[in-house]
C-alpha cells in the first residue's frame, strides 16, 4: 500500500485559473502532507494557454529545490472544441508543459461529445474525469499509455467505477487525482487509497496503480523521487 512519500497529484489548479492558492502556497501545503510531486494544471483554451504555462514554468524553475515536493508545470485543456484539441496539445508541449491534461466528458458538465476521442488521439498524458467513456476509447488509451483519471472531485467522481471497470478489462492505466482547487480538496494517502478502492479496485490493484504512476514519473522526467 502507498505511503506519504509515494503520493502524487498530477491535476490541480492555482489562481492562474479557478484555484484559490498561488503556486508557492499550494506546493507548501502538499509538502506538509508528504507529497513527492504535484502538477499544477490550470484551465486553458486558446485565450490564455500562452499566459498560464510560462508563469507555471517560472514558478517551478525558481521554487524547485526549496520544497521537498517537486512542482511540474502543466495545463488542463478545458472545454476546447474537439477539433482544436490536437493543435492545442501540441502548443502546450512547445510552450514547455510537462503534464498535459484534457478535461474529459464528465457527467457533471456539458463537455462537447467527441472530446474524449480527440484527446486520446493527441499528445497528452491524462484524460481527466472521462465520464462514461466508451470501450473503444479505453482501448485507445491503453494502446497509447495515456492515464484515465479516477477523480476525487465532487461530480467528476460519479463515473469512477465505470472508468475503473473498463480500464481493468483492457489494461488501461489509471491515476487518482484531486482536481484540487482549494486547500481542503487535497488528499492524504488514505483519501487517495479510498478513491481507488471506492472505484472497485482491489488492494493489489491500488498498489499497482500508485507504483505505475511513480515509475512513469521516474522514467519520463528522470526524477529521483
Amino acid at each position: 500500500m502507498i505511503s506519504e512519500n509515494k503520493l502524487f497529484d498530477l491535476h490541480c489548479h492555482s489562481i492562474f485559473s479557478d484555484g484559490e492558492l498561488i503556486p508557492a502556497e499550494l506546493v507548501r501545503r502538499l509538502e506538509v502532507r508528504g507529497y513527492s510531486a504535484v502538477a499544477i494544471t490550470d484551465h486553458a483554451d486558446p485565450s490564455n494557454i500562452d499566459i498560464i504555462i510560462p508563469h507555471l514554468i517560472k514558478a517551478a524553475d525558481v521554487m524547485n529545490g526549496h520544497f521537498d515536493t517537486l512542482l511540474l508545470p502543466g495545463v488542463e485543456l478545458t472545454h476546447v472544441p474537439p477539433d482544436l484539441i490536437n493543435e492545442m496539445a501540441s502548443e502546450a508541449r512547445k510552450l514547455g508543459a510537462k503534464i498535459v491534461v484534457v478535461h474529459g466528458e464528465t457527467l457533471s458538465e456539458p463537455v462537447a461529445p467527441g472530446t474524449n476521442r480527440a484527446a486520446l488521439e493527441s499528445d497528452i498524458d491524462i484524460l481527466a474525469h472521462p465520464g462514461l467513456i466508451s470501450e473503444e476509447d479505453v482501448l485507445l488509451a491503453a494502446s497509447k499509455g495515456i492515464f484515465l483519471e479516477l477523480s476525487a472531485r465532487k461530480g467528476h467522481c460519479l463515473s469512477n467505477g465505470h472508468v475503473a471497470r473498463l480500464a481493468r478489462t483492457h489494461n488501461a492505466r489509471l491515476i487518482v487525482d484531486s482536481d484540487g482547487h482549494a486547500p481542503d480538496d487535497f488528499m492524504n494517502p488514505g483519501d487517495a487509497i479510498n478513491i481507488a478502492k471506492g472505484a472497485g479496485l482491489s488492494d493489489d490493484e491500488v498498489t499497482d496503480l500508485f507504483n505505475d504512476v511513480e515509475d512513469w514519473l521516474r522514467t519520463r522526467f528522470k526524477l529521483d523521487i
